[in-house]
């Protein structure tokens, strides 16, 4: 295998650390209630960790026996302290094995834990983070957003279930908008509007008003369009979108270039329109797959790439925001 230059890796570093986000424990909590029948008799990989300060880990090994789980594994990446519990320091990647709790006190001890060595870097493309991987049914954690497109092709190419974090752009993904359009991913339950708030390293650099430090020290910045994707079921995700408003073309427009209705707001599709209609990404809050079909994106995705559909002089000549293309199923 070709070694990278000593610039890739620098810029490899600089990328990780701006992807290095801590998911706040509230925001796990109220996703991860959705979910907890499918986790019984389950092993759980956190492949995108740092055990030390992750929300995922804690959410797991506190909860291994009420979820019923049969095994947690987390992956962290190197430069990171091999002992939990003491300062000691290591350029040495590591990963933990929690088969849950032993003494009977519902805590999962440092004796409990399993802490081994990696051979690599922990990235979570790595040859032995692979073999991990394959021993997972549920991946769960806070991939780097830099690399969302990479992680769900992997999660994809073995055919692993997940709940993952990402930006909302992502919809509009060529590979990941393929599998939106195929039911095969949808996003979660429970983060539906505005931004959040993750917990940063140290040296992260707090740039904008809406950063802040706490009273420990710890920063903490605010993300916005974020986003819960998975491919496990749950049931608020069969519940039809309500609809009110009556189609008339004055109000709904027609693209220039494309058959279809533009929409500006979810809340504002038309109850009786059986065409093709034209929707926020923020659309995919409120989907249902058996109100609605997904016919394509005004991105290239699923039409004729060298357009961008949506262009249109009742727009001032200026193309919408991104748009998912919809078809009403119950009309």
């Amino acid at each position: 295998m070709a070694t990278k230059s000593s610039n890739q890796n620098l810029h490899d570093a600089k990328t990780a650390k701006k992807d290095e986000f801590y998911t706040q424990l509230s925001d796990i909590e109220k996703e991860l209630k959705h979910y907890k029948e499918h986790f019984k008799d389950k092993v759980v990989l956190c492949n995108c960790d740092d055990p030390r300060v992750s929300n995922f880990f804690h959410y797991f090994s506190f909860n291994f026996e009420q979820l019923g789980l049969k095994k947690l594994i987390a992956t962290c990446y190197k430069n990171q302290n091999i002992d939990l519990f003491s300062e000691h320091t290591s350029e040495q990647a590591i990963y933990l094995e929690y088969y849950g709790d032993k003494n009977g006190n519902n805590v999962p001890d440092a004796d409990e834990i399993g802490i081994k060595h990696l051979k690599g870097d922990g990235d979570f493309r790595s040859r032995e983070c692979i073999e991990l991987l394959k021993q997972a049914d549920i991946v769960v954690t806070n991939p780097p957003f830099s690399l969302f497109r990479e992680f769900v092709a992997q999660l994809v190419k073995y055919d692993k279930k997940f709940l993952i974090i990402g930006n909302l752009n992502a919809v509009t993904y060529i590979d990941v908008f393929k599998l939106i359009k195929e039911n095969k991913l949808w996003l979660g339950a429970s983060i539906h509007s505005g931004d959040r708030e993750f917990g940063v390293p140290d040296d992260y650099p707090l740039e904008s008003a809406g950063n802040r430090i706490d009273s420990d020290g710890k920063k903490y910045i605010r993300v916005k369009g974020v986003r819960w994707f998975t491919n496990l079921d749950y049931t608020e995700r069969h519940e039809d979108l309500i609809l009110c408003k009556k189609y008339n073309s004055e109000e709904y427009p027609k693209y220039d270039n494309y058959d279809a209705i533009n929409v500006d707001k979810t809340n504002d599709i038309p109850l009786d329109y059986n065409g093709i209609i034209g929707v926020p990404i923020t659309f995919m809050d409120k989907y249902n797959p058996v109100q609605f079909e997904i016919v394509g994106c005004n991105r290239g995705v699923d039409q004729d790439p060298n357009k961008i559909y949506g262009r249109g002089s009742f727009l001032n000549g200026k193309e919408t925001f991104k748009r998912l293309f919809i078809r009403n199923k119950k009309i």
